[in-house]
């Protein structure tokens, strides 16, 4: 899209739909929980005073994390139907148009809106070249990659032949063991917090500075436009 199509552009565009938006949120509040408890996970804390038996704190930061894994996991499997049978916009982070050469060309001119080279911003309904390309690579890419090896490290505990053993177990060696394999996955936390910091301030830059809104469209699921 480009800034001639902005006078075909209405004043309001319902992009993100209910399923899209209570993802979003899920798939958020889950990751933090999963990346302050895998973090202690990784890094535990000090011993506690007394008897051990009367502790069960590690424990209880194991169990949040596997919650948080399921409910991370269960949402995005949702999330990957919904962009089957919902809008056009819900399929944008699932794929890369790289085969157009309007895409690149707005990823090019995305990089130097937000590197101050310019402040004209082409106005689109979803999301423009850079974020959907943010978000395939470091959302949805990384989601999976972080199913995968999570289910993996959690296969050893729950044993040979279990689901876990059979769906991920393949990835332990494929990934240079089990403690390798546990590095991998605390590397792609601080990737997801670091894009997770990265997309907040995108966002609201492109609330400011942007024609069109963002915040509250994945809050209400409208895209506003200024004229």
């Amino acid at each position: 899209m480009n800034t001639q199509t902005a006078t075909r552009i209405p004043a309001a565009i319902y992009v993100f739909e209910a399923p899209v938006r209570l993802w979003h949120w899920v798939h958020a509040l889950s990751f933090l929980a999963l990346a302050a408890s895998g973090y202690l996970i990784a890094h535990p804390l000090p011993s506690l005073a007394g008897e051990a038996g009367d502790h069960f704190l590690m424990g209880n930061i194991r169990l949040i994390h596997f919650i948080s894994a399921y409910l991370f996991a269960v949402g995005f499997a949702v999330r990957i139907y919904w962009a089957l049978v919902g809008n056009r916009y819900a399929r944008e982070i699932f794929y890369l148009p790289f085969w157009r050469p309007d895409w690149w060309k707005g990823l090019f001119h995305e990089l130097a809106f937000y590197l101050f080279l310019t402040r004209r911003q082409p106005p689109y309904p979803g999301h423009n070249p850079l974020a959907q390309a943010a978000m395939f690579f470091l959302n949805t890419l990384l989601t999976l990659f972080m199913i995968a090896s999570g289910f993996a490290l959690y296969s050893e505990g729950l044993g040979s032949g279990s689901w876990a053993d059979i769906g991920f177990g393949w990835l332990l060696p494929l990934l240079g063991g089990g403690e390798a394999t546990q590095n991998w996955h605390e590397l792609g936390m601080w990737l997801m917090l670091t894009f997770a910091i990265i997309h907040i301030y995108m966002a609201v830059r492109a609330d400011i500075f942007g024609n069109g809104s963002s915040v509250s469209t994945i809050i209400g699921g409208w895209r506003m436009f200024r004229r």
